[in-house]
């Protein structure tokens, strides 16, 4: 938990970023953080989940709450085209890199990186961002002003409704690829171990 040194620093912001808890997922290694309570987390709507990534010898994890669709048209009615999307729900989708890698075509140091989205008909947009510390929206120009770089990805339909969304890995030695599938919406992201 973040600690006020000054009285000065008592302001919405320095209040709001107290609140944020870096608790471990339970069962979990100490890498995906939350929100609140661990007891809450049971009783979420989007759970929180995550991906093991090995690549070379090491382990990333990419973590991220799982939306339903419940019957709403989400990427493109809910998550509109053509505005920033938290790809996941409440904190931000959260790639750990305890080595340096390529996401797509962005060189990555080791480190904490939140992902959103731009999502269009025939491309997205993948935004990585060095902000971790915040709730999954508004993605704001003060959050825009700590990404890093961005990479075009082609969604296919794929033939199969996917309700819940999710993440997976899929790769082996050095390289492989981070899989996005939600409603009929998929893509891969390319990831390496530099």
């Amino acid at each position: 938990m973040l600690r006020i040194q000054s009285r000065a620093l008592l302001n919405p912001i320095a209040i709001m970023l107290t609140s944020l808890s870096t608790t471990p997922v339970l069962g979990q290694d100490e890498q995906c953080h939350y929100r609140g309570a661990p007891e809450a987390l049971a009783e979420r709507v989007s759970p929180l989940d995550s991906v093991a990534i090995p690549l070379g010898g090491g382990q990333a994890k990419l973590c991220y709450g799982r939306p339903s669709a419940r019957g709403r048209t989400m990427v493109g009615g809910e998550d509109p085209l053509g505005q920033p999307w938290r790809m996941g729900a409440n904190e931000p989708t959260t790639l750990h890199l305890p080595f340096a890698a390529r996401l797509g075509s962005i060189d990555l140091p080791p480190g904490q990186y939140s992902l959103y989205a731009i999502p269009a008909e025939t491309e997205w947009t993948v935004i990585v961002n060095t902000n971790t510390n915040r709730w999954g929206i508004p993605i704001s120009p003060d959050v825009r002003s700590s990404d890093l770089g961005s990479v075009k990805v082609a969604p296919s339909e794929s033939s199969e409704y996917v309700e819940t969304m999710t993440f997976s890995f899929r790769g082996s030695g050095l390289s492989g690829l981070i899989t996005f599938a939600w409603e009929r919406a998929t893509f891969d992201l390319p990831i390496s171990r530099r």
